[in-house]
C-alpha cells in the first residue's frame, strides 16, 4: 500500500494540493496517496486523529485550523515554535511534529521565482491570522526596512507586532492608520478573497514599481489584485507559487527529496487548475 497523506481544510474541495503532490510523486518516484478532508469547524483534532489510526504518515493544514494545529502539537520546529501556526505534520511513533513551511514557501516564490529582493523594502502584510503568523519571521530576516501589519482588529496587529519584535523592524496598524503611507511590496494574507472581498485599504498605499502579492490564488484576477492594479501597483502577482513552493518543502519533510517546482506551476496554470481563488 502507499504511504498517506493529505490536507485538512474547511472548506477544502477546491484544494489543489492532491494535484501538486501526485506531481511530485510522480517526479521523484515516489509511491504515495495523497487527499483533500474535509474536516468540521470543531472536529479538527479528532479528524486528525482518525487519520493518524487509519495509518497517514504526514498531512498538511489549512485554513482555518493553523493556529489550532499549533495548539495541538506538543512537538514543534523552530519556525512553528516562532510562528505560533502550523501547516505541515508529520506522524511517527511518538506522536506528531509540527513544521511551518508557509515562510519558506512564500520566500522562494519572491526571490527565486519572481526575483524580487525583499533587503530595504516597505512592506504590508494584510492580516494577522495564522497565513501572517507563518510568513512573518522569514520576512523580517530578509532585512526589510520595515514590516507594518495591518489588521480589521488592530489588537491582534499589535498583539502580533510584538511577538515578533525581536526579529526585526515591525509594528501593527488598523487599516484607517495606513492613510498617508506607501509601500514597496504588499501581501495580502487575509481570506478575502475567498467570500470575494477587499481588505478595507486607502488610496494611495502603492508606492511606485510596487509589488501587490494576494497568498490566494484564481481563474480570475482576486479583488485586491484589481485594486492593486487600478492603484498604481507596477506588478500582482497571485499565490500559485507560494503553494507549490510550501508543498515543496512539505514533500521534502517527509520523502527526503526535493521536486523541482516550476515544471509543477507551469502545470497549474496551463492547465486552468486554479479554476477558484483557494488558499491551500
Amino acid at each position: 500500500m502507499s504511504d498517506h497523506y493529505a490536507v485538512f481544510g474547511n472548506p477544502i474541495a477546491h484544494s489543489k494540493s492532491p494535484q501538486i503532490h501526485a506531481a511530485f510523486a510522480a517526479q521523484c518516484a515516489q509511491g504515495l496517496r495523497y487527499d483533500a478532508i474535509l474536516a468540521p469547524h470543531d472536529g479538527f483534532a479528532q479528524a486528525i486523529t482518525d487519520f493518524v489510526a487509519a495509518g497517514g504518515r504526514g498531512a498538511n493544514v489549512t485554513l482555518p485550523f493553523k493556529e489550532e494545529a499549533f495548539r495541538l502539537t506538543k512537538r514543534l520546529t523552530d519556525r512553528a515554535r516562532i510562528a505560533g501556526a502550523v501547516n505541515t505534520l508529520t506522524f511517527d511513533d511518538n506522536g506528531m511534529i509540527g513544521d511551518n513551511t508557509d515562510g519558506e514557501g512564500l520566500l522562494r516564490d519572491l526571490t527565486t521565482n519572481l526575483l524580487y529582493s525583499l533587503a530595504g523594502r516597505r512592506i504590508l502584510l494584510l492580516g494577522a491570522g495564522g497565513a501572517a503568523r507563518g510568513v512573518l519571521a522569514p520576512l523580517l530576516a530578509s532585512s526589510p526596512a520595515v514590516l507594518t501589519i495591518a489588521n480589521r482588529t488592530p489588537a491582534k496587529a499589535l498583539q502580533l507586532a510584538k511577538r515578533f519584535a525581536a526579529c526585526g523592524p515591525v509594528h501593527g496598524v488598523a487599516y484607517h492608520e495606513l492613510a498617508g503611507q506607501s509601500f514597496d511590496l504588499l501581501i495580502n494574507a487575509t481570506a478575502a478573497s475567498l467570500s470575494g472581498e477587499l481588505p478595507p485599504l486607502p488610496a494611495g498605499v502603492f508606492a511606485p514599481g510596487s509589488l501587490a502579492y494576494d497568498m490566494m490564488y484564481g481563474e480570475t484576477e482576486t479583488p485586491f489584485l484589481t485594486f492593486a492594479r487600478q492603484n498604481g501597483a507596477a506588478r500582482g502577482h497571485d499565490g500559485l507559487g507560494m503553494l507549490v513552493e510550501q508543498a515543496a518543502e512539505s514533500f521534502q519533510i517527509w520523502r527526503g527529496v526535493r521536486p523541482h517546482t516550476l515544471p509543477v506551476i507551469a502545470m497549474l496554470r496551463t492547465a486552468g487548475a486554479n479554476r477558484s481563488i483557494t488558499a491551500g
